[in-house]
């Protein structure tokens, strides 16, 4: 693990100092002094880093403070190593913390846009570290550099503009400028400190300023800015370009000294004493002001050259460590190399590459071997001449390289490009390549290789190798790029994921034979143990993870460094995915068109050690390469020794390692030895450069001095070399492209001027033939069509420039395109979201106007709610659904009604008479039934009554609830009307604001005045438009006014009135309107601006100029309306002129005396219309005038409401604000309170089942208990009177059995009821006899004694049996019962915890809701008064301070007076209304005695009549109860019905049975038709044997021999007679069968098909008389196959 240091901190006493570390779980360790050993260890106060660190003045504590990812504040007690306080500090970087001086409790942090003030407050958990948070309020949010804490507890810090804040409380109380609000520092300000009663601020702009520190504490803001203004009492400008960050005081020999530390690379030694012996600033160190990006050492020497990019290139002496010389330039360095002793034996010769491109050569010698300074004492130890500049790249140069003899030098860069450079005297360009990707480094190839070869890295992944190339053999005529120079490619392509996969491989490979292995020796071990091992089955392998897929990353890992290894072999080292590795590649011969195609792979690889996200970045050797120096990217340097020089897996096995730079930012730049190799130099990007000795112990006694080389001869009397100052000039391929270009356009302008001189000349000559044309006479002379030789020249002409006009418009469409875009996001950004634009309505003939309110398009959120369904419409909808679904319901239910009744009237008409009876007494038992119920439902009715009577009853103590509640109320509020700032107001529920409400509030209140404005402004743009409309009737009128004044003389003419006219902002929506007229005068306007910008820089005749540009509109801004206005008068004024010129030419004679008279009349009649045309438009303009002004009142009110508006809704948001604050705590609280309230309704809800389930079970057990009694009260009704057995049925009925019964349920194979089997063993028996008069008597109730009656003994132990299972039943109910009890009185238990944490619940959200109501009373908000709403006087006069008045609005006050005369009347009327109710008590306690009175009088003489008329009282509600048994009725009709279905099955059964005698008979007479057929079948048959034997006897005697007619013929009855003997033997089994005693034919088998033919069997061999012979039986097939019968 490696660690860096990040801070250092001295401990109050100077005896020990704290160094925070830098690095994974970073240490903080305490150092002794002097002696530099660790005291303490301090762990676990950061992950990443220790930012900063403080000791506090007792130095007992330590405060640090950590980087990301935690940024954890840490206070510890560092003696004991121990963390007493921690917290985060802030959620950015914390760049400082501090212990107060004056209060150790108190502590600052300060970062990126924050500041923060803790405090170590000791609270009842113990001690704590509270923070709070700077609130910058109007102040811009800056990051926080430097801060002092001063002794009142105030801190004052720097801001990123240069002021100073002073913050008091955790807020900005002012913040200090200069006079006219200058900065204090034009920058950052880095420190401030505290130092003998002064504040010293400390800027980034070299600046020390000394304020007064009284002057500051005191310090107040004056104005609504916040700023004020101070001046420094004394400061001190360090220097030019001079960033200081930190500086220090010390002591030296008794004066204050102070050390500066410069961001820009310099210690400074300061004075500020500020008097007349002050010193001036001494620079006393100088360094690098950022990272080193190269370095080179010298040849024959201990210098070191360095460069980076704060434009420096510095010489040290190495073996002194010491700088010896530095020269600035323009540009940051970015490449450097010292060269070779071949190029420059004096070993004086640095060649520097630049970020502009430029690459100098510098060369570095002894001033002190000058002619001129030769024996000077006080010359610098060595000085640095620029020598030659010249510029071959046209970015930053990353690498150099000079060639092994010396002869060219190689300059690579960003740009892609590898110049070569003849290394002479004065370097001469040869040319430049161009490669694949920027340039990483370049290598000659040593001088063991035959060839000199360069290798070029790139950092895309491209390795190339080029020749030298000769500068006789270039052509530099027209370009210096080489195209013809052989170059080897090598594209890198990624095996890193390969490796991988094979390692991978080889892993689980090993593993398996590793388990193979040890298989096998347990198995071994088992057998030599003498145990048999069982051959088992081979187990199946868990399934293996799928091996990764190969990944080539998209981007190739960059090149960091490479060196030659062989002939077109070279080694190579990669950042990105294939770090971890040494990459030995190869060049190829294969040459391809396109270096991206390829894909080359190395044929060697290396793996380093810890390089996986850590690789090399600089490599090195010894000069007898027997060391490889490698530089990581962490800061580290490891050296591998090689025995073989050669590189290989076990070489590099073993290394040193030391970690010398930073490990996050000290990259390792540079790596290289001594020419001796005794040093080896590294330097980072941290800035440093270390040193190490190489050499054994024994060599390093050796005094050694590096050697400054000497200068060259005559170098004092060259002149100063002509640098390259300007970063854009041109570099050296351009300047050749330049000129080359220069030179084609000056022969291509030769050739225009040659071309330019013949047109003119023929131009001159074709002037001449027009001039002796025109000479010629007209007949003679020649069209000017005749002079054009052919009209299709200008014809193609024209078709050109059409073509390049639409050329150009392809050209600039997408340019068009991405214009008109722009302005239409313009547009939709800017005027879009505007509903209305400011429009200025000026008066005609005052100075007064009106304007409109400026207003932005209200969000559409606002009108979400509008659009939403309101919860009526919801509802409505709701209701219309469930009625709709009623009415389908009501519809199938009256459908299925009415198919019912149908069905019934079908099936009534087939009914017989006995079912009308059957329905006629169901429907007489039903109406008894009816007429019952109604009786009992009565009855049941007025027994409600009754109890609801008397439940209502209230007692004699009862108070109505709701007058208790307005008595309560009253009490509370009545006579008392709280303020909300008292602190025993409760926000009543209705009352209470939360964040939504407040929303609601805003966005009703913002739509509010959004409409109000709204409609102001469309009343001024109605009265713009009546402006418009009056300028065009005013200029109507003066237009007629003009024409009548040509009639009358210039004397009696009034003076016209003048025309109004509309000003630019009454139509601001002109501005965005124009044409290609008002385009093209911008153009020319812009152009005309740009030439003055150009001459006269800075001239205010600019301003004049922008000024009339804006103020001149064109014609067409000109409002068309007034154009369209004014067209008509204009042209019927011109038609009365044109008469009357018409006129008056015409009548030039003498006029007559009519004529005159008319003429009078005429002018007295213009005279008349022109002061009534005056008068009309004067009464315009007043008219108009006026109403401006009386909307301009109205608007002023508006003004006044909206500002109101304004302000409530600055007090509403800022309520929001708190509402959102304390939202989270609300909703919790609001939560807890909902979900005891959903669980304690819960809980009731519980209850009250249980309760009902207890009464339940109550009722129950009552049931029960009375059927015990009516048990006991049936036995003694069969015992009857003087029972002899009595005692011995009362001991049987009240005998205890306890009986266990077990119960086998079984299922029998044909039925599926379960059946319950008693077991035989029976159960003990336990006796308890009540009533005899020995426990120990026994008898047995098992038998019935003698004499008694068996039925009453079996009676008797029916009713034990039901006794038993009663009381069984009865305690089955109690333990329910109590079992419900139990639950009851546990949930009854968490109900009241529910309740009271409820209580507690709504406790504290209501002293929450007080809380909130706090926060919003310390809300200022603003009330306008006048003088006359103020009645808060104290003596008679205002006062000054309004703290203890009250706000209150008319209404209310007014409300309050009227409430005090209402509750003074009211309280006389209750009083009437209390009287009047104890005389209405009196009266009805009164008539209560009457009527207990006489409801006792009606009782005694129904009880008279009752005994009168029965005997005894009656309970007359059981007697209507049990007037009809419907039971015995219901039984009877039970009965009718089912002899009825018995009388209709017998009759079905006889209609069957004679259906059957029927078919008997049927039968009978089929089988006596069959006998009659075998009868005579059988004849038939006796009648052909007989034939038969007497032919057969005949055939014997007539024929000799056969014959085949007669043996087929006798085949032929031989078949017949078998057919007929099959026929025969059917008819016997039918005739059988029917022959039958019980008449009925049994069914047959159907055994199989044979020759055509069923044969049947009988089922059983009693069905037939001959079980063994099948019968056919004749099928259709059979009878179709067969012969005829006859």
């Amino acid at each position: 693990m490696q660690w860096d240091f990040c801070f250092f901190k001295a401990h109050p006493t100077k005896q020990y100092f704290a160094v925070g570390e830098k690095g994974k779980k970073p240490n903080l360790i305490i150092y002794d002094y002097p002696s530099l050993r660790p005291y303490r260890i301090l762990r676990g106060g950061t992950e990443e880093a220790y930012v900063f660190g403080d000791f506090n003045n007792a130095g007992t504590l330590l405060a640090s403070v950590g980087s990301s990812p935690d940024y954890m504040l840490t206070i510890w007690d560092w003696k004991q190593e121990k963390i007493v306080l921690r917290a985060k500090a802030f959620s950015q970087d914390v760049y400082k913390v501090t212990f107060s001086a004056d209060n150790e409790e108190q502590l600052t942090t300060s970062g990126a846009g924050h500041i923060r003030f803790w405090k170590m407050a000791l609270t009842f958990t113990g001690l704590k570290l509270q923070g709070a948070l700077g609130r910058f309020g109007k102040t811009a949010v800056t990051d926080i550099i430097g801060y002092v804490e001063l002794p009142d507890g105030k801190v004052i810090s720097g801001t990123e503009w240069g002021n100073l804040l002073l913050w008091e409380g955790g807020l900005i109380k002012v913040e200090l400028c200069r006079a006219g609000h200058k900065p204090c520092h034009s920058g950052p300000v880095s420190q401030l400190v505290l130092d003998e009663g002064e504040l010293v601020t400390v800027g980034k702009d070299g600046f020390i300023r000394v304020w007064n520190f009284e002057t500051i504490d005191a310090a107040d803001s004056v104005d609504d800015t916040g700023l004020l203004e101070v001046e420094p009492m004394n400061e001190l400008h360090v220097g030019r370009n001079v960033s200081l960050s930190f500086m220090s005081k010390v002591h030296d020999c008794g004066q204050p000294v102070w050390y500066a530390q410069d961001t820009n690379g310099a210690i400074w030694k300061l004075d500020l004493t500020f008097s007349n012996m002050t010193r001036d600033p001494e620079c006393l160190y100088t360094f690098h002001s950022g990272r080193i990006e190269a370095m080179s050492v010298s040849p024959i020497t201990y210098l070191l050259a360095t460069t980076a990019l704060d434009r420096s290139v510095r010489i040290y002496d190495f073996i002194s460590n010491s700088q010896l010389s530095e020269i600035k330039f323009k540009q940051g360095g970015t490449a450097l190399m010292w060269a070779p002793r071949v190029v420059n034996p004096r070993g004086g010769l640095i060649a520097v590459g630049f970020e502009d491109g430029v690459v100098r050569i510098i060369e570095v010698y002894d001033p002190k071997g000058l002619p001129v300074l030769a024996g000077q004492t006080n010359t610098e130890n060595a000085e640095i001449n620029l020598k030659q500049a010249f510029k071959p790249h046209a970015t930053a140069v990353t690498a150099l390289a000079y060639e092994g003899n010396g002869d060219v030098l190689a300059t690579g860069s960003k740009d892609k490009t590898v110049f070569f450079f003849a290394v002479e005297d004065e370097y001469k360009p040869i040319g430049f390549i161009c490669v694949p990707g920027p340039v990483q480094a370049l290598q000659w190839s040593p001088p063991s290789h035959m060839k000199s070869t360069l290798l070029i890295l790139c950092e895309n992944g491209f390795a190339l190798q080029v020749p030298g190339p000769l500068p006789e053999e270039q052509d530099t005529v027209s370009t210096y790029q080489i195209k013809n120079l052989p170059t080897q490619y090598f594209h890198f392509y990624s095996i890193k994921s390969r490796i991988k996969l094979e390692e991978e491989i080889a892993l689980r490979e090993k593993k398996k034979q590793e388990k193979e292995k040890a298989k096998l020796e347990w198995i071994k071990q088992q057998q030599e143990m003498g145990k048999e091992i069982e051959e088992e089955q081979p187990e199946e392998e868990p399934e293996e993870e799928p091996l990764p897929p190969l990944y080539i990353p998209e981007e190739p890992s960059p090149i960091l460094c490479g060196f030659y290894s062989a002939p077109g072999k070279f080694w190579l080292s990669l950042g990105g995915y294939d770090s971890g590795f040494l990459y030995h590649c190869e060049f190829s011969n294969d040459h391809q068109d396109d270096p991206e195609n390829r894909k080359d792979e190395p044929f060697e690889v290396i793996p380093i050690e810890d390089t996986d996200n850590n690789p090399i970045h600089q490599i090195s050797f010894c000069t007898s390469r027997l060391l490889m120096f490698c530089g990581m990217q962490n800061g580290a340097l490891r050296v591998y020794p090689l025995q073989d020089k050669d590189l290989s897996v076990n070489t590099l096995k073993e290394y040193w390692s030391f970690n010398v730079h930073d490990n996050d930012y000290g990259q390792i730049q540079g790596i290289c030895s001594s020419y001796d190799d005794r040093f080896l130099i590294t330097c980072g990007g941290d800035g440093n450069i270390f040193t190490f000795n190489i050499l054994s112990p024994e060599d390093v006694h050796k005094e050694l001095k590096a050697k400054i080389p000497s200068p060259r001869s005559g170098l004092e009397k060259e002149k100063a070399t002509e640098d390259i100052e300007d970063p854009n000039a041109y570099n050296i391929e351009e300047v050749k492209q330049k000129k080359e270009y220069e030179r084609i356009m000056k022969e291509a302008e030769e050739k225009k001027n040659k071309k330019r001189e013949e047109l003119i000349a023929l131009r001159h000559e074709f002037l001449f033939l027009l001039q002796k044309n025109q000479e010629l006479p007209k007949h003679m002379q020649l069209h000017r069509e005749q002079y054009e030789m052919d009209h299709r020249i200008f014809e193609e002409l024209d078709r050109q420039t059409a073509q390049r006009i639409q050329l150009v418009q392809k050209e600039l469409a997408w340019e068009h395109e991405k214009h008109l875009i722009g302005l239409q996001k313009l547009r939709n950004q800017f005027r879009d979201s505007l509903e209305f634009d400011t429009v200025v309505v000026h008066a005609i003939q005052s100075n007064h106007q009106i304007s409109t309110y400026r207003l932005l398009a209200m969000s559409e959120k606002y009108y979400q709610d509008k659009e939403r369904p309101s919860w009526k419409r919801t509802v409505l909808k709701r209701a219309w659904k469930q009625a709709e679904k009623r009415e389908i319901v009501r519809e199938t239910s009256h459908a299925r009604t009415f198919e019912g009744e149908a069905e019934k009237l079908k099936t009534s008409e087939v009914r017989k008479p006995t079912t009308h009876y059957i329905g006629s007494k169901h429907e007489q038992i039903r109406r008894i039934v009816e007429k019952s119920d109604k009786v009992k439902a009565k009855i049941m009715k007025r027994k409600a009554e009754w109890d609801e009577l008397y439940k209502s009853k209230p007692s004699d103590d009862y108070e109505n609830p709701k007058d208790v509640e307005d008595i309560r109320e009253a009490q509370e509020n009545m006579g008392c009307y709280k303020l909300k700032t008292a602190p025993n107001y409760r926000v009543p529920k209705h009352k209470r604001m939360n964040t939504e409400k407040k929303v609601m509030q805003l966005t009703s209140l913002e739509v509010l005045i959004h409409k109000r404005k709204v409609n102001m402004n469309k009343e001024i743009m109605s009265l713009r438009d009546l402006k418009i409309s009056i300028i065009d009737k005013i200029k109507c009128l003066v237009q007629e006014l003009k024409s009548i004044q040509t009639a009358l003389d210039l004397s009696e003419r009034l003076p016209l009135p003048p025309i109004p006219q509309l000003y630019p902002d009454e139509v601001p929506e002109k501005k965005f309107e124009y044409d290609s007229d008002v385009l093209l005068k911008f153009k020319e306007e812009q152009e005309a601006k740009a030439k003055l910008q150009e001459q006269l820089e800075g001239s205010p005749s600019s301003c004049a100029f922008r000024h009339r540009f804006l103020r001149a509109p064109s014609i067409k801004e000109i409002d068309p309306m007034a154009q369209a206005a004014g067209a008509r008068p204009m042209k019927i004024a011109s038609s009365v002129v044109t008469e009357q010129r018409k006129v008056f030419e015409i009548e030039k004679a003498e006029p007559t005396e009519m004529e005159l008279e008319i003429l009078k009349r005429e002018k007295i009649k213009n005279l008349y219309l022109q002061e009534t045309l005056i008068k009309k438009i004067n009464a315009l303009v007043i008219n108009f005038d006026a109403e401006l002004r009386f909307l301009r009142h109205k608007k002023l009110k508006l003004d006044v409401q909206m500002k109101s508006a304004d302000l409530r809704y600055i007090t509403w948001y800022e309520e929001l604000l708190i509402l959102k604050n304390l939202e989270k705590r609300e909703t919790l609280l609001q939560g807890h309170v909902d979900t005891l309230i959903s669980e304690q309704e819960a809980m009731r809800s519980k209850l009250n089942s249980y309760l009902a389930q207890m009464e339940d079970r109550k009722s129950e057990i009552v049931k029960l208990q009375e059927c015990e009694k009516a048990l006991y009260a049936n036995f003694q009704a069969s015992l009857g009177e003087n029972n002899e057995f009595a005692h011995f049925l009362t001991k049987v009925l009240k005998k205890k059995i306890k009986c266990v019964e077990k119960k086998e349920v079984g299922r029998e194979a044909d039925e599926e009821d379960e059946n319950e089997e008693e077991n035989d063993d029976e159960s003990s028996l336990g006796i308890d006899e009540e009533n005899s008069g020995s426990e120990d008597e026994v008898f047995d109730d098992s038998v019935c004694p003698k004499n008694c009656n068996e039925a009453l003994f079996r009676n008797t132990m029916q009713l034990r049996q039901k006794r038993l299972d009663i009381e069984k039943a009865l305690t089955e109910e109690k333990k329910v019962a109590a079992n419900l009890r139990k639950k009851y009185n546990a949930l009854a238990k968490k109900a009241k915890v529910v309740e009271t944490s409820l209580d507690t619940a709504e406790t504290e959200l209501e002293t929450f809701q007080w809380e909130k109501q706090q926060r919003l009373n310390e809300l200022y908000v603003v009330v306008p008064l006048k003088l006359h709403q103020v009645e808060y006087l104290v003596n008679g006069e205002m006062p000054s301070d309004f703290s203890q008045a009250l706000v209150f609005t008319n209404q209310s006050l007014e409300y309050l007076q009227k409430r005090m005369v209402d509750l003074h009347n009211e309280k006389i009327m209750q009083r009437e209304i209390y009287k009047k109710a104890q005389e209405q008590h009196k009266q009805l306690v009164q008539d209560k005695k009457e009527m207990d009175i006489n409801i006792r009088r009606l009782e005694e003489k129904c009880s008279h009549l009752m005994m009168k008329k029965f005997g005894r009282l009656v309970d007359f509600e059981a007697v209507q109860a049990h007037s009809v048994n419907i039971r015995m009725e219901e039984l009877e009709v039970q009965i009718m019905e089912k002899e009825y279905v018995h009388s209709q099955e017998l009759q079905e059964w006889e209609e069957r049975i004679l259906d059957l005698r029927q078919q008997l008979m049927k039968l009978t007479k089929e089988n006596t038709s069959k006998l009659q057929q075998l009868n005579r079948f059988c004849l038939e048959k006796q009648q052909l044997e007989t034939k038969l034997d007497s032919l057969k006897n005949d055939l014997g005697v007539e024929f000799q021999g056969t014959r085949t007619t007669d043996i087929k013929e006798k085949a032929r009855l031989e078949s017949r007679l078998k057919h007929m003997a099959r026929n025969t033997a059917l008819l016997r089994e039918e005739i059988n069968l029917l022959s039958r005693k019980d008449g009925c034919l049994r069914e047959l088998a159907l055994l199989s098909r044979k020759d055509g033919c069923l044969f049947l069997q009988p089922l059983s061999p009693q069905d037939s008389e001959t079980p063994t012979e099948t019968f056919p039986v004749l099928t259709p097939e059979t009878v179709t196959n067969s012969p005829s019968i006859p």
